[in-house]
Order: structure tokens, then sequence, then C-alpha cells
């Protein structure tokens, strides 16, 4: 619990410490009304069972599912969650034309050795009364997340403090992400330039370009958010400390021949796939 009056540990050393951006710190519960809210959690559960779902399907399956709704307020919903359908976005990716694209530079790649790849991306995160977002930070080859924050908005600023993290572990030699506006802006592919990292982004609407994060990202949801009702911020860093902690040292992998993400990551074990 961050204490902001009693102890010399800055408010941003304390977030840092409990993985949380410092945005996410003054978190407020988000202004929707309660049926909003079963909205939006339906809405996450559905996506995750089936990414495809745009605008109509998605209000198609909530009538059927009992719910008086119309396009226009799904749509309404959907953005606010940054949800989209893989074609022709997915996700959180809401690219912006002013910024920079790069290739994708993973096709046909051998992925060798820990360190050759990271990736990244964005995820939402219900609450009881709102919701947040997720950015984590995976090394490609041995599926180890190397860093995570939460945030109540959308910005670079959680992205950039989840990458200081990560880098504090080591850095890699190629950088993929979604072009999403958060990894096309100048300020985080400028520090990956800096520190000589190619920089490689899927391809429009290619939404298993990334495809090692969005298997965590199922993982993530069934094995603890959808497990959990989490009342506060507390709660959600809590449980997803739990659980990253789990997913990196305990949680045995079968396309790393049944061992851990840590294991191969730190004991640089050998592994060969594209």
């Amino acid at each position: 619990m961050i204490n902001s009056g009693y102890t010399d540990i800055p408010v941003s050393k304390q977030c840092e410490l409990l993985g949380i951006s410092t945005s996410g710190y003054y978190y407020q519960p988000a202004g929707e009304t309660s049926l909003h809210l079963q909205l939006m959690r339906f809405i996450d559960e559905q996506y995750t069972k089936t990414p495809f779902y745009g605008i109509d399907k998605m209000t198609a399956c909530l009538r059927n599912h009992g719910f008086d709704v119309n396009p226009k307020r799904i749509r309404r919903l959907m953005r606010k969650m940054g949800l989209y359908a893989i074609y022709p976005q997915k996700k959180l990716s809401i690219s912006s034309s002013e910024h920079k694209k790069y290739p994708y530079l993973l096709k046909n790649l051998s992925i060798e050795h820990s360190d050759q790849v990271w990736c990244a991306d964005i995820t939402y995160i219900r609450m009881s009364q709102g919701f947040m977002y997720l950015i984590a930070i995976m090394d490609w080859y041995s599926r180890y997340v190397l860093s995570w924050k939460l945030s109540n908005t959308l910005d670079v600023i959680f992205c950039l403090e989840a990458l200081e993290t990560a880098f504090s572990v080591s850095q890699p030699e190629i950088f993929n992400t979604d072009q999403g506006v958060q990894f096309t802006s100048c300020e985080f592919t400028g520090k990956l330039e800096s520190n000589g990292i190619k920089i490689s982004m899927d391809g429009k609407g290619r939404v298993f370009d990334n495809i090692f994060i969005e298997r965590l990202w199922r993982s993530v949801k069934y094995e603890e958010v959808y497990l959990h009702n989490y009342e506060s911020i507390r709660d959600v860093t809590e449980g997803l400390s739990r659980y990253f902690q789990l997913y990196n040292t305990e949680r045995l992998h079968k396309s790393l021949g049944y061992r851990t993400p840590h294991e191969i990551y730190f004991n640089k074990s050998t592994l060969c796939f594209q």
C-alpha cells in the first residue's frame, strides 16, 4: 500500500516497487454506469474468446444474452476499452499518421536465444468499479515477462516506465510491438534507437505477428483476472504480482519442454523454433 505522508520513500519509487505507473497511483474509478461496466465485463470476456468480433457481431452477441443494446453504444464502449476487431485494427493499436512506422523483422527469423527479440503489448484489465490498462514486456524466446506496469490512461509514460524496468534486466537485439500510438511515439522509439535496438512492428491488422504476447493475455485473463473481482488498485497489483511470479517461475510451458520461462531465460537453455 502506497503511503504518501509517513515515509521517506518517494511516491514514484513506491509505484515502481509495486509495478504501477505514477498515473495509476492517482487512479479514480471510471465514470461509467453499473450497466455499462456490466456490458464492458461481458465484452472483455467475449473479445478474449473471439478477437475477430467487430461492432455488429459483438452487438448481436450481447442481444442474444438478453442485453438491449445498439451498435452505437457498443462502438463507444469498445473504443473506450481500446478493443478493435483484428481487422482492420487490433485491440489497443490506435496508430498515428504522424508517427513513423517500422517494418516487421520477424518473418522467417529463427529465434535462437534469449534477448534476441522482446515484444510488448497493452491490454484492458477490469475492476469491480472501473478498469485499468496493463503493459507487459516479454522475451520472445523464453516467454519470460521482464516487466509490467498498470495505468488508468493509455499514455506513453507507463510504457516508458515498463521499458526502463526491463532494461534493468537486460536489452534485446530487436524489439517488436504493434503500431499503437504509444509504441510509435518519438519518446518510445527514440529510447530504443538510442540503445542500438532494432525496431520491428506488426503489420496493420495482423494480430498473429505478436502471437506469444497474445497468448500471454489469454493466460492472464483466464488464470487470474476472471477469477477475481478487484475492488482497488491494490487488489489488481497484488493479484498480477502473484500471477506473473507464478507464470515466470512455476507455471510449466508445453512449448518450452515443460520448463518455466525463468529457467529458459536465465539458464540459457537451448530451444529452436521460428
